[in-house]
């Protein structure tokens, strides 16, 4: 079984120390030659303009393909073209388009009077400018404000349909998960579709617990012993490098070719477990003198 291809997301930095922290991320992540890197768009926009920074740092600094998320969160169409265009004129070929989250304390999505009301619209509007490759978001586990996981597959075909080149899954646990939500999309006659599961290295047990109890993913009771033994003897970060690798393994057994990341803006699981399943850094020959 060959390495698997591999992609990286990373998120703007607010503050001095969190820049140090993704650039050496990203320093040490780069030479594993990734497929491309996604750079998150804050709740409700707030991101904005660090966002576009760090999109094109990356670009530039490390010679990668970087794809920025983009959100109709807040804001009119012709401002949203407006940003997708400066992505444009600044040599970014791709997008990851989503809906995004609402403002903080808002609740509900809310649509903009003049802005996308979904991201099917959106998906359509950018597909349409012939500028950019195009990525979007899947739910293996019903969506927070889906009716149920078949509401989510058809909401994902549309999203095909309206333009969409690849799909990044929300993250999961299992690797049944994924592949249960694969299986329905090909049912659905989506078998060649391009979806990719993303992947999250447990960084912090207690932080992701809380995090996937919020986007509506199940957390496995087992889990929840694993690493409360885990923490005793002080192997937490060994046992999450166990487990990352051993279910991205599976997902490679089922014929998965690619695995999205999320780095949480911290290289040294995903490094671990990359290595672990045979990526490796890709060294180039230069003139020595």
């Amino acid at each position: 079984m060959s390495a698997p291809r591999v992609s990286f997301e990373f998120f703007p930095p607010k503050t001095l120390d969190a820049s140090f922290r993704l650039w050496e991320t990203v320093r040490m992540l780069a030479p594993l030659a990734p497929t491309f890197v996604s750079v998150t768009y804050g709740a409700g926009g707030t991101t904005r303009k660090l966002t576009h920074e760090a999109v094109t740092t990356i670009g530039a600094q490390f010679g990668l393909n970087v794809a920025a998320h983009l959100t109709c969160v807040d804001t009119t169409r012709a401002d949203t073209l407006e940003i997708a265009r400066s992505y444009a004129d600044a040599g970014v070929s791709e997008i990851v388009a989503l809906r995004g989250d609402p403002p903080k304390g808002q609740g509900r999505f809310t649509a903009h009077p003049e802005g996308f009301a979904h991201s099917i619209e959106l998906i359509e509007a950018l597909a349409a400018t012939g500028d950019f490759k195009l990525r979007v978001g899947a739910y293996p586990e019903p969506h927070p404000e889906a009716a149920d996981s078949a509401a989510d597959v058809q909401w994902l075909k549309r999203k095909f349909a309206a333009g969409a080149d690849s799909a990044i899954t929300q993250f999961f646990f299992e690797a049944d998960t994924f592949l249960r939500f694969r299986d329905a999309c090909v049912r659905e006659g989506m078998d060649g579709a391009k979806i990719i599961p993303g992947i999250i290295p447990i960084e912090n047990w207690k932080g992701i617990r809380k995090f996937a109890l919020a986007t509506g993913a199940t957390v496995p009771a087992w889990l929840d012993d694993a690493f409360e033994k885990a923490a005793r003897d002080g192997r937490e970060e060994l046992l999450a490098t166990a487990l990352c690798t051993e279910m991205c393994d599976a997902l490679m057994s089922e014929g998965v070719e690619d695995l999205h990341f999320y780095t949480l803006n911290r290289a040294h699981l995903t490094r671990d477990v990359c290595h672990a399943l045979g990526v490796t850094a890709q060294v180039s020959l230069q003139n020595v003198a």
